[in-house]
């Protein structure tokens, strides 16, 4: 099997709330980039509170949640991050979110090799079976993405955002591990 913690493209790092912290702040600027990360309002946060945040999150639940930053192979520059939600263990479900901060990083693979690490890790590390997630239907691009990944549309909520004066649903995709071991069988096996 294939080293857990390095793509083609990327490599999974700790997450290091400094630097993290000190990353979205600059990130945050970008309101796409707020936009396509969660439903939320567009706002300001300084680089310490984000890095304060990132420490209580880490600490409050270590056995649910596997947060990665995420660094080129290239030149190891940190350009998105990362996580697993485990929010049900008996059942082995997980959420998984990502993001890409480094708008030159985006549509260029760079996400379908993240997602390809993150669930490598979920379902041949830490033994789960599903992994959910959510976008937005104005985020084609991450769409196909998470398609290539192996994963599976299962339900929308319709019009769940106010974006721009307009009414979007948030799509829920998900991915079953027996799904994804057919998916990467050619993978698996190297």
């Amino acid at each position: 099997m294939k080293e857990i913690f390095r793509g083609d493209l990327v490599r999974l790092c700790a997450m290091d709330s400094d630097e993290t912290g000190k990353a979205f702040s600059r990130w945050d600027r970008d309101s796409e980039f707020r936009r396509f990360l969660d439903s939320g309002v567009a706002h300001f946060v300084s680089s310490k509170k984000l890095k304060k945040k990132i420490e209580e999150e880490i600490a409050e639940q270590p056995l649910r949640q596997y947060p990665f930053g995420v660094r080129t192979l290239k030149d190891d520059a940190l350009i998105g991050v990362g996580d697993l939600y485990v929010y049900n263990w008996t059942g082995r479900d997980a959420f998984v979110g990502l993001g890409f901060g480094e708008r030159e990083f985006w549509g260029k693979g760079y996400g379908t090799d993240l997602m390809s690490l993150l669930l490598r890790y979920a379902f041949a590390e830490i033994n789960l079976n599903r992994v959910t997630l959510n976008v937005f239907e104005y985020n084609p691009r991450a769409v196909r993405s998470y398609e290539k990944a192996g994963f599976r549309h299962e339900g929308r909520m319709r019009q769940f955002l106010n974006k721009e004066g307009k009414r979007w649903d948030m799509l829920f995709m998900g991915i079953l591990r027996k799904e994804w071991m057919a998916h990467n069988e050619h993978r698996i096996k190297n």
